[in-house]
C-alpha cells in the first residue's frame, strides 16, 4: 500500500512536467508559425510598402514591451499565473482570427498586434510558471527550465518550413488558423494539466524588497541580453542578403545556415543546462560572449560555403547559452518575480530587434551588408565588457 501511494505523486508530477513540455512545444509552434512570414504577409496580402512593414515591425515590438511588462508586474504581485495563461492564450487565438481574414493595415497594427501582445506573453508566464513549480517541488529548475527553452527552439525549426508550407500551399488564411488551434490546444492543456500557484499575502510581501537589491545587476543582465540579441537579429535581417548579393552565393545556402544552427542550440541548451551549477551562469555567458566574437569575426572574413556552415557551431554556442542561461540569470537576480524576470528577458529579444531593424537597413545602405558585422563584432567586444562586471549567481 505504501508504494502505491508514493507511485501515484511521481505519475502525476511526471504528467505534469509532460504537460509542460507540450505547452512549450505549442506556444514556441504558434509564435513560429506567424513571425516568419508576417513581412511578406503584410506585402502580398495587406500590400504595405517596405517602410511601412518596418514600422509594422517596430510598433510590434513596442507594443509587446508594454504589454508584457504590465502583465509581468501584475503576475508576481497577485493572481494565479495559470488563469493569465489561459487568458493570454484566448486573446491569442482572436489575434490569430483577425490576421486570417482582416487585411486592413491599421487595424491589424493597433488591434491585432495588441491582442497578439497578449498571446506572445503566454512563453515567459509559462516558464515563470515552470520555475515556481520546481522551486516548490524540488526538481533541478536549471536542467527542467533548459529542456523547456529546448521545446521552443525544436518549434523553431519545425514552425518555420511548416508555416511557408501552409501559406504558400493553402494562403494565410489557412496558416493563422493553424496557430489559433496551437493556441487552443494549449489553453485547454494550461486548464486542465498545468498546476496553480496561488500566491498569498505573506510571500508578496517578503519579496517586495528582493530585486532592489540586485536592480545594478539586473541591469547589466539586460543591456548584455539586449546587445546578444541585437546581434543576433542583425545576423536574420544582413545574413541572407549578404549571401546573395555580395558573396553571390546560393540563396539556399542562408536557409541552410539557419537550419543548421537552430539544430544545434537545442544540444548547446542541454548541456549548458547541466553544468550550469558546475559552472556558474556568468561563466556560461562568457563562453556565449567569446563565441559570440569568433563568429562574428569569422563572418568578416569567412566567404566559402563550407566554413560559413562551419561557423554556425559558433553561432549556436552564442545563442544556445542565451537562450538556456539568461533567463534564469534573470530569475535568480530577482528572486521572487519570476514572471517580471522571465518577462524582462523576454523583452531585450524585442529591444534587440528594435535595434537591429534601426542599424541594420542604414549601414548596409551607407556602407555595405559586410559592415553590419562589424556592428555586430562591436556589441559582442561590449557585451564581454559588460559580463565582466555583473554578479554571478
Amino acid at each position: 500500500m505504501q508504494n502505491s501511494s508514493a507511485a501515484a505523486p511521481r505519475r502525476s508530477f511526471d504528467l505534469t512536467s509532460s504537460s509542460f513540455l507540450i505547452v512549450a512545444f505549442l506556444t514556441g509552434i504558434a509564435g513560429a508559425l506567424q513571425t516568419p512570414t508576417l513581412s511578406l504577409f503584410l506585402t502580398n496580402e495587406v500590400h504595405a510598402r517596405p517602410a511601412m512593414v518596418g514600422f509594422f515591425f517596430t510598433g510590434s515590438a513596442v507594443i509587446g514591451i508594454l504589454v508584457s511588462q504590465f502583465l509581468a508586474g501584475r503576475s508576481d504581485r497577485k493572481g494565479d499565473r495559470k488563469s493569465l495563461i489561459v487568458f493570454c492564450c484566448l486573446l491569442g487565438v482572436l489575434a490569430c482570427v483577425l490576421f486570417a481574414w482582416n487585411r486592413n493595415y491599421f487595424i491589424l497594427l493597433f488591434v491585432g498586434v495588441f491582442l497578439s501582445s497578449f498571446g506572445s506573453t503566454a512563453n515567459p508566464q509559462m516558464f515563470a510558471l515552470a520555475r515556481e513549480h520546481a522551486d516548490k517541488t524540488g526538481r533541478e529548475a536549471v536542467m527542467f527550465s533548459s529542456i523547456l527553452r529546448a521545446q521552443v527552439s525544436l518549434a523553431w525549426v519545425i514552425g518555420p518550413p511548416l508555416a511557408y508550407a501552409l501559406a504558400m500551399g493553402f494562403g494565410f488564411t489557412v496558416m493563422y488558423l493553424s496557430a489559433a488551434m496551437a493556441f487552443i490546444i494549449c489553453g485547454i492543456i494550461v486548464w486542465f494539466l498545468l498546476p496553480s500557484m496561488h500566491k498569498g499575502k505573506g510571500a508578496t510581501a517578503g519579496h517586495i524588497e528582493a530585486p532592489r537589491t540586485n536592480r545594478r545587476d539586473a541591469l547589466l543582465l539586460f543591456t548584455i541580453c539586449t546587445l546578444m540579441w541585437g546581434t543576433n537579429s542583425l545576423y536574420i535581417i544582413n545574413m541572407p542578403l549578404f549571401i546573395i548579393e555580395e558573396l553571390h552565393l546560393p540563396e539556399k545556402l542562408a536557409g541552410v545556415m539557419m537550419g543548421t544552427a537552430a539544430g544545434l542550440e537545442i544540444p548547446t541548451m542541454l548541456i549548458a543546462g547541466y553544468y550550469a551549477k558546475r559552472f556558474g551562469k556568468r561563466f556560461l555567458m562568457r563562453i556565449a560572449a567569446v563565441s559570440g566574437l569568433l563568429f562574428y569575426a569569422g563572418m568578416l572574413t569567412v566567404h566559402t560555403p563550407f566554413l560559413l556552415l562551419g561557423l554556425q557551431l559558433l553561432n549556436a554556442i552564442y545563442i544556445g547559452i542565451l537562450a538556456g542561461i539568461g533567463m534564469l540569470y534573470f530569475q535568480d537576480l530577482m528572486p521572487g518575480q519570476a514572471g517580471s524576470a522571465t518577462t524582462l528577458y523576454t523583452n531585450t529579444t524585442r529591444v534587440g530587434w528594435i535595434i537591429a531593424g534601426s542599424l541594420a537597413g542604414v549601414v548596409a545602405e551607407i556602407w555595405s551588408y559586410h559592415a553590419v558585422f562589424w556592428i555586430a563584432l562591436v556589441m559582442c567586444v561590449i557585451t564581454s565588457g559588460c559580463l565582466m562586471r555583473v554578479k554571478d549567481v
